[in-house]
């Protein structure tokens, strides 16, 4: 009898290197030639079955046996019972314990009265063991020429083709063992790699369920995430991106195991029989239940986790009768439970960054519309106020009355002043205003820009320069903003440049920017000021800076024109020493 072979399971492919197949063939061939056998067989032992993947002799046998695969279990109980002859393993037929017609191939030859004759059922065999003693492939040998069990002498030479078929199995699976350590380790690549660059779970699901699956040959995957709190979601996302509804009893065992694996650093492989220690007789019903609900045959639960905090699992499924996971395969994924629970924990820390972004435009938002809502109510009353000052002006008061009217007017005016800066601040920060560009030639809005401040300027004896290129120099943007911001830069220049000394507007284009530089030969700028500077309501600690009257406004509403013009402004200072001001815009 020639073992194994069983009708219930399809013949597949070896997979075995073709150097390895041809080696193989010839020990088994050699068998035949030498040994004076009729057929001879080799097989491996994978995932619990043994698969034919060398015959030789018969070719009935060989059409039969070739990529056969036969439970282990069956193989290893009639070797309880076997003679020992060294390497080989004999059974006489009287002593099999099983229906072996049923899962294995038993030669039609006529049985003699001799009672050394070789019977059908016999079964001479070699276990290849590792030096663990496990049993990782076999040779089978079947119908002796001579009719006869073999004696002595065909022993001895038969070992010595178990021994060569013994080194060949080892190193063959030492092959296959190395492979699929690369072809993991490459999978484990893919996943980190696209789950890395993903900003939400759907996305990471998406970019590494295919590399997943297809690396562990899986039917299928899920991936369950925590809270942040550790008590679980009980979300469920699985392979196509739905969530899956899973009981309230499965989702708690699920976060319990989970946990229970992270902090042994291991996977847990769950089937029919095979079920994880420590669960009641109901949690294992439930179990059942769900693979029988979801149609797998098992499934590779891994913990998915950074350092001691366990942040959910990912579950991989196999079909009935498909491949067990083999311990190559669990460490991988393993590996991989460590490289999405980091991805799993930057998105967590991306999302609490994007919520809070959201959070702080919102509040933006609403400091916009109260300084809006609050100019607006502010600016009517004063309007009223500045016109009747303005009526009493001229109607022969006395001089102390018109003192106090004088002052008055000056403080009402400041008001307006800051709250139409509280205007122009709300509308340029509004993103429902957008900018409406076109050309704006700067040559022009610099021009305007000095000759609002020529009066200030003569007053402390300063001279303010336009430096410009004879053709014009052209920005993307609204004329009137880009007019604030030049009025704005020009006449802080003047305000804090000493008289006597002089103030340049320089203007260039590069590339596809325009340069404006405003440089003052002023007080110059502190580094610790120079960071809030744009901040709104920020004066200077420069006490001679202080002196000089404004509202803390014009550089915050300067920044944000810039800003929502796609350009940006930079600073260059040093106290005594004057300051540059310089907006890149986007060149027309």
């Amino acid at each position: 009898m020639t073992n194994p072979a069983t009708a219930a399971t399809r013949p597949g492919p070896s997979g075995l290197s073709p150097e390895a197949q041809e080696s193989l063939q010839l020990i088994a061939e050699g068998i035949t030639a030498v040994a004076g056998f009729g057929v001879a067989a080799i097989g491996l032992v994978r995932d619990e079955h043994l698969e034919m993947v060398a015959v030789a002799g018969s070719p009935q046998a060989r059409g039969e046996l070739t990529g056969r695969r036969t439970p282990l279990h069956l193989l290893t109980t009639e070797l309880e019972v076997a003679d020992d002859w060294g390497l080989l393993k004999f059974v006489p037929h009287e002593r099999l314990r099983s229906d072996v017609e049923t899962w294995a191939w038993v030669p039609q030859i006529e049985v003699s009265d001799d009672a050394e004759a070789w019977h059908p059922l016999d079964m001479l065999t070699a276990p290849l063991l590792d030096d663990d003693g496990a049993m990782r492939g076999l040779v089978s040998i079947d119908v002796p020429d001579d009719g006869r069990r073999p004696g002595p002498t065909r022993r001895r030479l038969l070992e010595r083709y178990a021994a060569q078929a013994s080194r060949a199995v080892l190193r063959e699976l030492e092959r296959e063992e190395l492979a699929e350590q690369v072809r993991l380790a490459e999978t484990a690549r893919k996943v980190v790699r696209r789950a890395s660059r993903q900003r939400s779970l759907a996305r990471i699901l998406d970019e590494s369920s295919e590399a997943l699956v297809e690396g562990f040959r899986a039917l299928g995957m899920w991936i369950q995430t925590f809270d942040e709190d550790g008590l679980g979601s009980g979300t469920v996302h699985a392979l196509d991106g739905t969530e899956v509804e899973l009981s309230a009893g499965i989702v708690e065992i699920a976060e319990r195991s989970a946990r229970l694996a992270w902090a042994a650093q291991r996977t847990v492989v769950v089937a029919r029989g095979r079920l994880e220690d420590g669960l009641s007789e109901d949690e294992r019903e439930q179990v059942v239940d769900l693979l029988d609900s979801i149609d797998v045959g098992s499934i590779l639960f891994v913990p998915l986790g950074v350092g001691p905090e366990c942040l959910g699992n990912l579950v991989l499924t196999r079909p009935h009768g498909g491949a067990w996971w083999s311990d190559t395969e669990a460490d991988a994924a393993l590996d991989i439970g460590r490289d999405l629970g980091t991805a799993i924990l930057n998105l967590r820390a991306f999302e609490r960054e994007h919520r809070l972004v959201q959070e702080l435009q919102a509040l933006d938002q609403y400091k916009g519309q109260l300084i809006a809502t609050v100019a607006h109510e502010l600016k009517n009353p004063l309007t009223s106020i500045v016109g009747y000052l303005e009526m009493l002006e001229g109607e022969g008061l006395a001089q102390g009355v018109e003192q106090a009217l004088s002052a008055m007017d000056r403080g009402a005016r400041r008001m307006v002043r800051v709250i139409d800066d509280l205007l122009l601040l709300s509308k340029v920060g509004d993103p429902a205003n957008p900018v409406i560009p076109r050309p704006v030639d700067l040559r022009t809005v610099a021009a305007d820009a000095v000759d609002l401040t020529a009066v200030a300027a003569r007053q402390r004896d300063l001279e303010v320069r336009i430096d410009a290129p004879p053709y014009p120099v052209l920005a993307s943007g609204d004329p009137d903003e880009l007019d604030r911001v030049l009025s704005n830069l020009v006449s802080n220049a003047v305000k804090y440049t000493e008289p006597g000394r002089s103030v340049t507007v320089a203007l260039a284009r590069d590339g596809d920017e325009v340069v404006v530089e405003c440089r003052d030969e002023g007080f110059g700028i502190s580094a610790e000021d120079q960071e809030r500077l744009f901040t709104e309501f920020f004066r200077s600690t420069n006490p001679v800076a202080v002196a000089q009257p404004g509202t803390g406004l014009g550089l915050a509403i300067v920044a944000r024109i810039v800003e929502r013009h796609g350009g940006r402004i930079e600073v260059e200072s040093e106290l005594g020493r004057g300051s540059t001001f310089r907006v890149r815009l986007p060149a027309a």
